[in-house]
């Protein structure tokens, strides 16, 4: 089967697309990609001026209807789901071509991607806050589609010297600046904490957690040599308050999957499919992530014995191979190519 995934590369590291296409290639199908943020204007101008917006992005829906006349794909499938128009999906399917849309974050703009799910023969999401909003949108018999790790890039790493010096703590914290997760982070400060990500620059130089910024940008390999140096690795999810957000984000499933000992907070969705205490440690709000962390750093022997099982079942259960071959046998299709002939 011919696959033509609509995603965004991202040109510094690879992420979710660069995934879930290796996954489509390993099971054996043909891959052709589409860059759905390849604007051709910068992004400045862009949100300066609506209509040359509305123009490129009416051009960025055109190459990927030429690319589809060209390549002729059995199945298109858009991760986002943001700047593929209506217009362009109803295209694809008078080709011929199924369509499937896999909606990926948290709906804090979630206008165009209503529009647009109607007209997709498929729905899928991958955090169960989506599935009343579509709901609600008039899309039925929209089904979760969890994220997941790549074991070719999400696995444990031997640390050199240099590596445990520059990277070796005993909390860390790996992840852009939201001020629920800076209020989260906060009671940590005294406990060894670590932060790293984009954005944590913008605290005031008072804030207790500005001397705990250890980094702001970095790749995965460099996540997964944070995850082996240390030995709790805090994941909390954006929140803003007003933002329906469920969904386990790709760092639950990356960071297990580098075997590393995780405390997460209360979602939804990574606690209906990890256990608490057996896969990783759960949280609710600041004071109760400090008391964990405290009660978890004196207990070095329940922290391996989770970590390996939450990596084991990570590895087993949760790659975006999995993820791929559950969405084709979803939609009829084998996980592996058509016998020749056929």
């Amino acid at each position: 089967m011919k696959v033509l995934l609509s995603g965004y590369h991202n040109p510094r590291f690879p992420t979710i697309t660069e995934y879930i296409e290796e996954a489509i290639v390993e099971l054996g199908h043909r891959l052709v990609s589409f860059d759905n943020r390849r604007y051709l204007l910068p992004g400045r101008i862009r949100r300066r001026i609506p209509l040359l917006e509305r123009a490129d992005l009416r051009r960025l829906n055109g190459r990927l209807l030429r690319l589809a006349r060209d390549c002729r794909p059995d199945l298109f499938v858009e991760t986002g789901g943001h700047r593929i128009l209506p217009a362009t999906v109803e295209g694809l399917r008078g080709m011929g071509v199924t369509t499937l849309l896999w909606t990926i974050d948290p709906p804090a703009d979630f206008e165009p991607v209503l529009r647009a799910a109607p007209h997709y023969d498929h729905v899928v999401c991958g955090g169960t806050e989506a599935l009343p909003l579509l709901e609600r949108g008039g899309v039925c018999g929209a089904c979760w589609l969890p994220f997941g790790c790549a074991p070719r890039h999400h696995h444990p790493v031997t640390l050199g010297d240099d590596d445990r010096s520059r990277f070796g703590t005993r909390v860390a914290f790996v992840g852009s600046y939201y001020p629920n997760r800076a209020e989260v982070l906060t009671p940590l400060a005294g406990l060894g904490l670590a932060v790293w990500g984009p954005g944590w620059d913008r605290l005031p130089a008072d804030h207790p957690l500005r001397p705990r910024v250890r980094g702001l940008h970095l790749t995965p390999p460099e996540w997964a040599k944070i995850y082996a140096a240390s030995e709790i690795v805090v994941i909390a999810h954006f929140q803003d308050g007003h933002t329906p957000c469920r969904q386990a984000s790709p760092k639950v499933y990356e960071t297990l999957a580098c075997g590393a000992f995780a405390m997460v907070d209360n979602q939804p969705d990574v606690f209906s499919l990890f256990e608490e205490g057996r896969h990783l440690a759960r949280f609710e709000g600041p004071d109760d992530l400090a008391g964990k962390v405290r009660f978890y750093l004196d207990r070095p022997e329940d922290r391996a014995r989770i970590a390996a099982a939450g990596r084991e079942t990570v590895i087993a259960k949760h790659t975006y191979r999995h993820r791929v071959a559950a969405l084709l046998e979803m939609l009829g299709h084998r996980a592996g190519p058509s016998p020749a002939g056929a």
